[in-house]
């Protein structure tokens, strides 16, 4: 069954030409109706919007997890704010010393639409998805945005009983969270105070190679850009520049990544599948890519020893039922009961 739905799925890929033309319309280029009610300083003179379920500019002496969730290529954070809310109500008692974090990663046309300041930070419409420098007020990466949530975790001034971060996104968060786990530097600062962190990918649309084979050999062999970042390892923005692929590889064995993958999440033609021949290469939905993925990093070199993948039953594209699910509750708070692992 696998086979034939892999045949079916380069089938797919092959004769699908208008992948761009698609993204013209995309629900990502309308400004996003709220904008996080919190404000980080990043850079120097970037700020950051976010939501917290808590105010963190005291001592939080309570919190012994802290969990950043990741909005999707819609940038609507105010939403996935009520789904991080209603996974800490989901897991009981087992949320109640969480701290959860949305930030919120914007555009030129959500600062016009409500009229924010100019130090407000904000990206091109894909581009923090791969870590690339804010167009303004200043040229940082959206990975240094999350590096400057993780040192304000590390405070141990805020933050006495922190034991554990979890890193998670869904869609295009979870390409965020992926790539961030990749190249990610604030973890250094948790390391030094003894604080655990966890990358929960859920759904991405697609994923960083450290190799030039793809799935679909032939749709990669078309496309001269398929092996750049943020699909492979060639042309890497300047937050990575300083680092060798091997190294980045290194790195990202070592780290703790659960892979949480939706097994309804398989329609071709989604509005928010990432089209181009760079994705499609990695197969032809979030599923496949997926699996293919995790498959081949894990007969790369040692494998991924700390690398775990979950099929969530009966999900498709809903980061809500992704977050919510057994296996959502077990990525983010550990609680028992997943029972997906392959």
């Amino acid at each position: 069954m696998r086979a034939l739905a892999w045949f079916a799925a380069i089938a797919f890929a092959i004769v699908s030409s208008h992948a761009f033309a698609a993204d013209e319309d995309a629900p990502n280029r309308k400004p996003v109706k709220a904008i996080g009610d919190a404000r980080l300083a990043v850079g120097g003179r970037g700020m950051l919007p976010l939501y917290l379920s808590r105010d963190w500019s005291m001592p939080l002496p309570v919190i012994s997890r802290a969990i950043i969730l990741l909005h999707g290529r819609l940038r609507n954070a105010d939403e996935y704010y009520i789904s991080a809310n209603n996974a800490q109500a989901a897991a009981g008692d087992d949320g109640k010393s969480a701290l959860m974090i949305v930030p919120q990663f914007l555009t030129e046309i959500d600062i016009e639409a409500h009229k924010l300041p100019e130090d407000m930070l904000r990206w091109s419409l894909e581009g923090w998805e791969g870590g690339d420098a804010a167009l303004a007020p200043t040229p940082v990466s959206s990975f240094e945005a999350l590096d400057a949530i993780l040192a304000k975790l590390s405070d141990r001034r805020l933050f006495p009983n922190l034991k554990q971060v979890v890193v998670a996104g869904h869609s295009g968060g979870g390409q965020v969270v992926q790539r961030y786990a990749i190249a990610g530097k604030g973890e250094a600062k948790l390391s030094r105070q003894h604080i655990d962190i966890r990358y929960v990918v859920a759904n991405s649309s697609s994923y960083a190679y450290f190799g030039t084979d793809r799935p679909a050999p032939a749709i990669a062999a078309s496309c001269p850009g398929y092996n750049n970042w943020k699909y492979g390892m060639g042309d890497r923005p300047p937050y990575l520049a300083d680092a060798t692929p091997a190294a980045l590889e290194q790195r990202y064995v070592e780290r703790e990544v659960i892979y949480l993958l939706g097994t309804l999440d398989t329609n071709p033609k989604h509005a928010e599948l990432d089209k181009s021949c760079m994705a499609q290469a990695q197969g032809p939905t979030r599923y496949v890519r997926g699996h293919a993925y995790t498959d081949a990093m894990a007969k790369r070199g040692h494998g991924t020893p700390n690398h775990r993948v979950w099929d969530v039953a009966g999900v498709g594209h809903d980061g809500d039922k992704m977050l919510t699910s057994k296996c959502g509750l077990a990525a983010l708070f550990d609680i028992p009961g997943c029972g997906a692992e392959r």
